[in-house]
């Protein structure tokens, strides 16, 4: 029974965030009220208020999800495996599971895509709910004590970073790149790294 009831749980919590973004691709997000939303849902406002605070973490949670899958697939990954490795491989591996891994925004959908993200709180509500899960993961897959060792808060930091890259490069970059291959050229740099690109060959 308990299954059941979390299933019901998670398929409202998605059919909100889902028709959250509808309805901000339709109009903009700032002429979206939560009320709209609860109703495109085909719940009430009160079911709305029992699962997010705003509409920004109703049309974040989609990302949040993924990242949620990240974080579990990240506690599986090999002991021996390189950290960043690690880590590139489980932020990767939800949006292969959805045949994101090739797919090019269209200009219609980057566009669309813009509009959601102009709102500060959108990043915000995108970046910050497991930014203390990757700390504690990290933490623990290393064998250290974050609260003494700041080096689990650091790389928590960088992820979040090189997610915050790929999504303008994502937006903006021409010609568009699969938001996989970015992923995979931002992890593969830091784990380099970042080499001094001041100091360039005669």
């Amino acid at each position: 029974m308990t299954g059941l009831r979390e299933r019901k749980k998670l398929d409202t919590r998605r059919a909100l965030s889902d028709a959250a973004l509808a309805l901000a691709f339709e109009r903009g997000l700032d002429n979206v009220t939560r009320d709209e939303i609860a109703a495109r849902a085909g719940v009430s406002l009160r079911t709305f208020n029992n699962y997010f605070t705003n509409k920004f973490e109703a049309v974040a949670y989609r990302q949040v999800e993924r990242m949620r899958l990240a974080l579990d697939e990240f506690r599986q990954r090999p002991a021996d495996e390189p950290l960043w490795t690690a880590i590139a491989e489980s932020v990767i591996a939800p949006l292969e599971a959805e045949g994101a891994a090739g797919v090019v925004p269209t200009p219609e959908q980057r566009a669309e895509v813009r509009k959601v993200l102009a709102a500060p709180e959108s990043r915000l509500a995108i970046a910050l709910p497991l930014l203390e899960e990757w700390v504690d993961a990290v933490a623990e897959r290393l064998g250290v004590d974050p609260t003494v060792d700041m080096y689990p808060r650091l790389v928590a930091g960088v992820i979040r970073a090189v997610g915050e890259a790929v999504i303008d490069m994502y937006l903006h970059g021409d010609p568009p790149r699969p938001v996989v291959e970015l992923l995979r050229h931002g992890f593969a740099a830091v784990a380099a790294g970042l080499p001094d690109r001041s100091v360039r060959n005669a």
